[in-house]
């Protein structure tokens, strides 16, 4: 006995429009993200952030207990000439921002940032616990 289906065109036509990703905007630039390597010694952390073709000063690092912030601002330059029109831009302006929890708590008083060749570089030591006492009860 021969097996006998029905097919169904528009089936066929919505089954590749869900599971096909459709791109409206290609020229968009998509907003990137804060690349880091996170490295503990017994000391501290060490991490590393690249943050490419963003000036020293638009940079902010905030610590908060064990939470570390990183946020920064690329701006626009103006370089268009009047006789000048942009075929295409990808390159990204405007905020990017990462936050991250780390093992223990940072000793702020401590912590130490460079910032060379796109890469942010942030020493962090761990902040010295207080022994706990044990009381004596009389």
């Amino acid at each position: 006995m021969a097996n006998i289906s029905r097919w169904d065109p528009l089936d066929e036509l919505f089954r590749g429009f869900f599971v096909r990703p459709v791109e409206f905007d290609s020229q968009l630039a998509e907003a990137p993200s804060i690349k880091i390597d996170v490295k503990e010694s017994p000391e501290g952390f060490a991490v590393h952030a690249e943050l490419p073709g963003i000036k020293k000063e638009d940079i902010h690092v905030s610590i908060d207990g064990a939470v570390v912030s990183v946020s920064a601002e690329r701006r626009q330059e103006k370089e268009t000439k009047e006789s000048e029109r942009v075929l295409r831009s990808e390159r990204y302006f405007g905020k990017v921002s990462r936050s991250f929890q780390l093992a223990s708590e940072i000793d702020e008083a401590r912590a130490t940032a460079k910032f060379n060749d796109g890469v942010l570089e942030l020493t962090l030591p761990k902040k010295t616990s207080a022994h706990s006492r044990r009381l004596s009860i009389q």
